[in-house]
């Protein structure tokens, strides 16, 4: 049900699974991923095992839509038949991209958009445009769809743990991690976003089962006993994410695990291999 014809716009960094794109008709922008040879479109023409098949000795960079293919992106969507849209943007504080739709937004005068600073990354970010096509499929229209959005906001809680923060260096996206690890490369950190979408260490821990277990903490204790969502995300370590997901079967009881997936190429660019992540989103 979808009265008011809104389309539900991402950039590839909310790391959606196609299944749950093609599900709910869920338009998206990919970001780029630069190597010497050319540029590659998240999600279209390269892949994260292609990332890591390159690593460690090639690290490319990733770059936010061009304003351009934004303003293009609206007038495929508004062809469609569309006449309003919700644009959900990984967070401004790790990258350009939701400015440059708001920019393009605000010179857009035949659609009405509302465009969502998630201040969060990854499925973080993606479990506001779920949440959002499900509401709109239950019924609900526009004004309240985004002025929820609004209040809910930190409602998604995401956390996760890799092998190395170099990766993270090397793209400048580290934000507050430096402070509290710097060079103790050896500790598995885990990282979430705060209040303004950055980087910061959530525990420090040495051994990745201990990091399993505090990764688990951190979940339960985000959960509070409520009904959640639940996604769990990997960066090439699929098998660690099962475990992890078993753990949380066992301890989380009120959940739905919306899905588990692999993290899109430009997410892998900035977290390596090794990476296992859970969010918890509240209140669904």
């Amino acid at each position: 049900m979808n009265k008011e014809k809104v389309a539900i716009l991402v950039d590839s960094g909310c790391d959606i699974p196609k299944e749950q794109i093609e599900e709910y008709g869920i338009k998206v922008m990919p970001l780029r991923v630069m190597y010497p040879e050319g540029d590659y479109r998240d999600g279209e023409n390269i892949d994260p095992l292609m990332v890591y098949k390159r690593f460690p000795d090639e690290i490319p960079t990733t770059s936010t839509p061009t304003l351009q293919e934004v303003k293009d992106k609206f007038e495929e969507i508004k062809k469609e038949g569309y006449e309003k849209v919700i644009a959900v943007c990984i967070s401004s504080g790790l990258s350009g991209t939701y400015n440059t739709v708001r920019l393009a937004a605000e010179a857009e005068k035949d659609m009405e958009c509302f465009v969502f600073d998630t201040k969060n990354i990854s499925f973080g970010s993606g479990i506001f445009a779920v949440w959002a096509a499900e509401k709109l499929n239950e019924g609900k229209d526009f004004a309240w769809i985004t002025e929820t959005m609004q209040k809910k906001v930190y409602d998604a809680k995401i956390f996760y743990y890799m092998d190395t923060l170099k990766y993270l260096q090397k793209g400048g996206r580290i934000g507050l991690v430096t402070s509290t690890v710097g060079s103790l490369l050896k500790l598995k950190p885990i990282i979430s976003c705060n209040q303004d979408g950055v980087y910061y260490t959530v525990a420090k821990i040495r051994g990745s089962k201990l990091a399993k277990k505090k990764l688990l903490g951190e979940v339960t204790k985000a959960c509070e006993g409520n009904d959640v969502w639940l996604v769990i995300g990997h960066g090439d370590a699929s098998e660690e994410a099962d475990k992890m997901e078993a753990m949380i079967d066992e301890t989380v009881k009120k959940k739905r695990v919306v899905f588990k997936k692999q993290i899109t190429a430009s997410m892998a660019v900035h977290t390596g291999p090794g990476l296992v992540g859970v969010l918890v989103f509240q209140n669904p």
